[in-house]
C-alpha cells in the first residue's frame, strides 16, 4: 500500500508539473521582411513615369509590408550620383527621400565618394539611418572611419528580434571613384572583415546577422561558400545593377537592380525558442503599379522645382534621342572638348562616365548634368604616339576624339597623318582617369607633370551645343553626324 501511495504521489507531481509547463506562454514564430534596393543613383523621380521613389513606397504599402512591424528597408549603396535632380545638389535631396522612405541602413558604395569627403560627411550627418562599411579602413591605423559617421554594423530591434546588419564596400572602390577621394583608405578583403565582425555583432546581442553590400552577386556567391560557417542567412549585393535572387547553401543572395525601378525581398520565419530561421521566401519585383506616396511625391516635386529653377535652360534641340552608348554621344563629348581646347590633338574619356541618354526635344542644362554627372575637370597631357596606343589598348575601351583607325593604322584627324610613335601629342583626359580611375594608372606615369586646365568637363559640351544654335528646323543631330566625318 505504501508503495502504491508513493507511485500515486509521483504521478500527481508529474501531472502538476505538466500543467505548470503548459501554462507557460509558448513564443510563436516571428516574420521578418527585408526590402532591398541598390544603385539608386539619384533616380528619385524614376527613369520612367510612375516608377520613382514615391511609387515604390506606395507599392511596398500595397504589398502589406507596411502592416508588418518587422520590416527592414536596406540599400546596397550608390545612392545619389545620377540625374541633375540629385547630382546638382550633391545628393542632398536623395538623402531626404530615403529618410522619408524609412530606410534602416545603407552601405557605402564607391559613388558615395564622388563629391569628396567633406560632402560625404555632410550627407551622412543628414541621414536618419546609418551608413555601413566593415571593410573600409584608415590606412594610418586600420580602423573603420567612425569619426566620419561610417559604422561597420548596426543592430536593429524589430518586434523583439535583434537583427545585426554588416556592410561591405567593393574592393574596387579606388579604381571606380576618383582615387584622390579615397587616398587615405584601404578596402580590405570581404572574408577578413566578416570573420572579424560577425562574432562581434553576435556578442553585441544580435539574434540574426545579415549582410548588405556594394558587391556583385558573383563575388557574393563565392563569399557565401567561404564564410558558410558564420551562418549568414541573407547577403544583399550592389554595384553591378543586377536584379537577382538565389540561394547558395543556407544563404539567400539578393540584389535589387538599379534606379529604384525594382527591388528584391526576403521573408524570414524566425523561431525565438530555438533561435533558428525555419523558413526563407525570396524574390524580386518591378516598381510597377504602386500608388504614389503623397509625402515622398511632394519631396521629389520640391527638388524638381529647385532643379528646374537652376537648370531648366534650353541650349539646343534634338529631333532624335542620342543613346548613352553610341558613337554620336562619344563624338559629342570628345570633339567638343577639342573645340573648347584647340591646343589639344586628341581627347580620350572613359565610357563609364557617360551615365544617361540625351533625349529628343529641347536640350536643357539638366540633361547634360544627367549625362555627365561627375564633377571632373580636363587634364592636358603630353604623350608620345606609342604611349597613346598603350592607353587606348590597355584602357577600358575608351571613347576617342581626334583620332580614328583606318585599317591597321591610327590616323590623327587634325593632320590626316598616321600617328607617329615617336612624335608627341597633347591629349585631353578627365581628372578621374588621370588619378588612376578605371585602371588608367599609366597616365600619371607617362606624364607626371600634366596640366590641369581647370575646365569643367561638361563646359565645352555645353558651349559647343549653344554655338550650333540648333532648332526644330536645324536639329543638333544633323551637326553631330557631321562630327563623325
Amino acid at each position: 500500500m505504501k508503495t502504491l501511495n508513493s507511485i500515486l504521489a509521483v504521478l500527481l507531481l508529474i501531472v502538476l508539473g505538466t500543467a505548470c509547463v503548459s501554462s507557460q506562454p509558448i513564443e510563436e514564430t516571428r516574420q521578418l521582411s527585408i526590402l532591398y534596393t541598390n544603385d539608386e543613383h539619384g533616380w528619385m523621380a524614376g527613369v520612367d513615369e510612375g516608377k520613382g521613389a514615391a511609387n515604390l513606397a506606395g507599392l511596398w504599402d500595397a504589398e502589406d509590408y507596411g502592416e508588418n512591424s518587422a520590416v527592414l528597408v536596406l540599400s546596397g549603396g550608390d545612392n545619389w550620383t545620377g540625374p541633375a535632380i540629385s547630382t546638382w545638389f550633391f545628393g542632398q535631396g536623395m538623402v531626404e527621400v530615403m529618410n522619408a522612405m524609412a530606410y534602416d541602413a545603407s552601405v557605402i558604395g564607391n559613388h558615395e565618394f564622388d563629391f569628396g569627403i567633406d560632402i560625404l560627411e555632410t550627407r551622412l550627418g543628414e541621414a536618419s539611418f546609418p551608413y555601413l562599411s566593415a571593410n573600409m579602413r584608415y590606412k594610418k591605423n586600420g580602423e573603420v572611419p567612425r569619426d566620419m559617421g561610417i559604422e561597420p554594423y548596426t543592430i536593429i530591434d524589430l518586434d523583439g528580434i535583434k537583427v545585426g546588419i554588416i556592410g561591405l564596400t567593393t574592393t574596387d572602390t579606388p579604381r571606380v571613384t576618383n582615387p584622390k577621394n579615397v587616398a587615405e583608405f584601404d578596402f580590405i578583403e570581404y572574408r577578413q572583415a566578416l570573420e572579424e565582425y560577425v562574432p562581434k555583432v553576435r556578442d553585441a546581442g544580435a539574434d540574426i546577422v545579415i549582410l548588405a553590400s556594394h558587391v556583385c552577386t558573383d563575388e557574393l556567391t563565392r563569399l557565401a561558400w567561404q564564410v558558410k560557417s558564420l551562418n549568414i542567412p541573407v547577403m544583399g549585393g550592389g554595384h553591378c545593377h543586377e536584379l537577382y535572387s538565389s540561394q547558395v547553401g543556407e544563404t539567400v543572395i539578393i540584389e535589387g537592380g538599379s534606379y529604384l525601378a525594382s527591388y528584391a525581398y526576403v521573408q524570414l520565419t524566425y523561431d525565438p525558442a530555438t533561435k533558428e530561421i525555419t523558413n526563407k521566401e525570396f524574390g524580386t519585383r518591378m516598381n510597377s503599379g504602386g500608388k504614389a506616396d503623397e509625402e515622398i511625391a511632394q519631396i521629389v516635386h520640391s527638388w524638381q522645382k529647385r532643379t528646374d529653377a537652376e537648370l531648366n535652360v534650353t541650349i539646343g534641340y534634338l529631333d532624335k534621342e542620342i543613346p548613352r552608348s553610341s558613337q554620336k554621344m562619344e563624338d559629342l563629348i570628345t570633339k567638343s572638348w577639342l573645340n573648347g581646347y584647340p591646343a589639344a590633338d586628341i581627347a580620350i574619356t572613359n565610357r563609364g562616365g557617360i551615365r544617361d541618354n540625351l533625349p529628343a526635344g529641347d536640350i536643357k542644362l539638366a540633361n547634360i548634368i544627367s549625362v555627365m554627372p561627375f564633377d571632373n575637370t580636363l587634364i592636358a597631357l603630353t604623350l608620345t604616339g606609342e604611349q597613346i596606343i598603350k592607353v587606348v589598348e590597355r584602357g577600358k575601351s575608351p571613347a576617342l576624339g581626334g583620332i580614328h583607325k583606318s585599317g591597321d593604322q591610327w590616323i590623327v584627324d587634325k593632320t590626316g597623318e598616321p600617328l607617329d610613335k615617336d612624335e608627341t601629342y597633347v591629349v585631353l583626359v578627365n581628372d578621374f582617369m588621370y588619378a588612376g580611375g578605371d585602371n588608367y594608372d599609366m597616365l600619371v606615369q607617362f606624364d607626371p607633370d600634366a596640366y590641369d586646365t581647370s575646365i569643367g568637363w561638361r563646359d565645352p559640351v555645353i558651349d559647343w551645343i549653344r554655338e550650333q544654335g540648333s532648332t526644330q528646323d536645324i536639329p543638333l543631330n544633323m551637326v553631330i553626324e557631321g562630327l563623325s566625318g
